[in-house]
Formats: C-alpha cells, structure tokens, sequence
C-alpha cells in the first residue's frame, strides 16, 4: 500500500479511537494490484468519510452506551442514576461541575437542586436559558456525602467528560469550582489564581480547542452569597468572549 495513503488510513482510525469507536466492518472490494494501484479513489472516499462524520447526538449516545451501567470505580456503590449530561448538543457554552448531587441522583441530571437553580439564574443573567447551553460533571455519579471525587475517581471518569467535550466542541466551557477547573486544566491552584482569564483546552479528537474560565460553584454561592458578585465577574468576562448581552 503507497505510505501516504497508509498514513491518511491510520489517522482515520486514530480519530475514531479518540471518539470511542473501536470496532470496523469491511465490505468486500474488488481491489487491483499494487503496482497498479492509484490511491485517488480512495483518497476521495477518506474525504467523504470525513464529510459524513457522526452527528454529535450519535457521538454522546455512543459515549452514554460506553460508559454502561459503570462500576470503574467505588462511587457506583449506592447509586440510584448514572448522571451524564443534558442540555444543547451544539451549545457554545458549557458548564462542568464537579459531580452529582442527592438531587441530580435521584433525577439522573446535572444541577437540578439548590445549587442547579441559582445555575439557572445565573445563566438567565447572561441572557440564555438552560436549554442554550451544555451542563455536565467531572464524575457521573454521587460522591456519598457529596464530598469531594478523590483523584483516582475523577482521573478513571473525567475521560467521559473529555470525551463528551470534544463531541460538543463549545467555544466557551465554565469550570465550576476547583475540582472542575484542577481536572481540566491539570493545574493545582487556588480559585484566586485561577480566575480572570481565559485558558485553551482541546480534548483528543475535538476539531478545534474551547477557552476555558473558573468561577465558584453555585453550592459555594449558596454558602457565601458575598461571592457572587465575583461569579457574576467571571460570566460578564464569558459573555464578551461570545458576544452576548442581557436581555
């Protein structure tokens, strides 16, 4: 096979790989000699494949399928739903969280309490509605207690998110608290430090990179409410990047 086409085959099946589609058909093709061979034909047929890549509602379904009924790591233990994402398939916007809460497990979606309806507010404040944006966690299950992922259980779920990120391709993701924004970014900072600007991420197969800014997370506001002032900073920063304004 001539090497420029054997190197255009393998990276066509990288990015599959990075997509989590792992298994290939092969139909029968009548296929000529090598000495003979002209890699035009199948060239344009790698091209159209690439035109006719799954649709992002087919790339999530597949990343919901992979992940099952999860027991990868302890916090399957005591789960009433796996929570893994809802909102706009092709939003610009995402916010990502740390993990379920009682509420958000018992329903089988992300900020759905307390804490999912000052989110709400707070995305009602940038001038869109719930259903405009992306909303996900690190980890898809409850943490008992709601405490804090411990590493091994970010590092064996956040996959999924990197995943689900790159099938979504926002422009702008929101890291909402500091395990949000430490997985992310890799980066072990205190929120001070971590705020105020705008970071690149580009997770394995996303088609471009997404800017990235940390603010509190709403449970947090809800403890200290003097915070919110600096959150509602963080989204205003968010808005220009996307050009929006309230409504």
């Amino acid at each position: 096979m001539d090497p420029e086409l054997q190197r255009q085959l393998a990276e066509r099946v990288r990015f599959y790989r990075e997509l989590g589609i792992y298994d290939f058909y092969r139909r029968p093709l009548d296929i000529p000699a090598v000495s003979d061979f002209d890699p035009g034909p199948i060239t344009d047929a790698l091209s159209t494949t690439q035109e006719q890549r799954p649709t992002t509602e087919t790339l999530l379904r597949v990343i919901r399928e992979d992940i099952g009924d999860c027991t990868r790591c302890a916090l399957h233990r005591g789960r009433t739903h796996i929570v893994f994402g809802t909102g706009d398939p092709h939003a610009d916007l995402m916010f990502v969280g740390e993990g379920p809460g009682a509420d958000e497990d018992a329903q089988g979606l992300p900020f759905v309490g307390r804490a999912g309806q000052l989110l709400n507010n707070m995305i009602g404040a940038m001038g869109l509605k719930r259903e405009d944006v992306y909303i996900a966690n690190v980890v898809k299950c409850r943490p008992p207690g709601n405490r804090t992922p411990e590493r091994e259980e970010s590092e064996t779920c956040g996959p999924f998110l990197m995943r689900q990120i790159a099938a979504i391709q926002p422009k702008v993701i929101v890291a909402l608290g500091a395990t949000a924004a430490k997985f992310l970014l890799g980066l072990n900072d205190s929120m001070s430090n971590l705020r105020g600007r705008f970071y690149e991420i580009s997770p394995p197969g996303a088609a471009a990179p997404s800017k990235l800014a940390v603010s509190y997370h709403p449970a947090y506001l809800l403890r200290d409410p003097r915070q919110k002032a600096e959150a509602w900073k963080d989204l205003q920063m968010v808005m220009r990047e996307l050009g929006l304004k309230r409504k």
